[in-house]
């Protein structure tokens, strides 16, 4: 497994086991999204992921809280 620049340089009161729920749900809608996935920080649930096709583009008020990008896996350019 790769580990993420996140997982070395964070806090100890990392919350781990949020984080890679997050990045999992990013990587699975990944496969079935022309958008790019994020997890981004979230002051309830620590993480979330988003799909950016949901929301349009993201909106700049959130690139500080990205914390990995899950590019997408479909492409229609085929």
């Amino acid at each position: 497994m790769i580990v993420s620049a996140v997982l070395t340089a964070t806090p100890l009161d990392f919350d781990q086991t949020a984080y890679l729920a997050a990045l999992d749900r990013a990587h699975a809608r990944s496969y079935h999204s022309y958008f790019n996935q994020y997890v981004l920080t979230d002051d309830e649930a620590g993480f979330i992921a988003v799909d950016e096709g949901d929301y349009g583009a993201l909106a700049p008020r959130l690139y500080d809280r990205i914390v990995e990008t899950v590019p997408s896996k479909l492409c229609d350019e085929d």
